[in-house]
């Protein structure tokens, strides 16, 4: 019983972020790591605030932020606004490792998602869930690697 209670000790989540300059989607792991699931989508200028009341109460062991790049897998031009919050957060939450996963398809496999599912055309027009949906599908590519 003992050992058990080590492991649990050590069970963390992993965060993924679809960032945007507006909006950032959030998506977290189960404490296992398996499964992926969206969180939130916070205002991007208040998403260090979130993350500092987040991990008072949640223990996080990895960050996975987006990769926006071209189609010919050169980079995006949102990367310029992506660097500034990634070393921001490195510097924030030093202890706190970042990978990066590339996120080309994750808008329109987030809005297809919002399709197969049901959601009604004013639903899919809600930029946030989308964000959030889009934070998940990154989250679970980490998963799936």
């Amino acid at each position: 019983m003992h050992n058990f209670k080590n492991i649990v000790n050590i069970l963390a989540r992993i965060l993924a972020f679809d960032y945007g300059e507006k909006r950032t989607g959030i998506a977290v792991t189960d404490e296992l790591q398996i499964i992926a699931s969206g969180l939130t989508t916070v205002n991007t200028k208040k998403i260090f605030s979130f993350l500092t009341e987040y991990l008072k109460t949640e223990r996080v062991e990895l960050f996975i932020v987006g990769e926006p790049k071209q189609l010919n897998n050169t980079e995006s031009e949102s990367e310029q606004f992506i660097r500034p919050f990634i070393l921001k957060l490195s510097q924030t939450f030093p202890k706190i490792p970042i990978k990066r996963v590339d996120e080309r398809f994750t808008s329109k496999m987030a809005f297809q998602s919002m399709i197969d599912s049901g959601l009604k055309k004013k639903q899919r027009q809600n930029k946030a869930l989308v964000d959030e949906i889009s934070a998940t599908i990154i989250l679970q590519t980490y998963l799936n690697q």
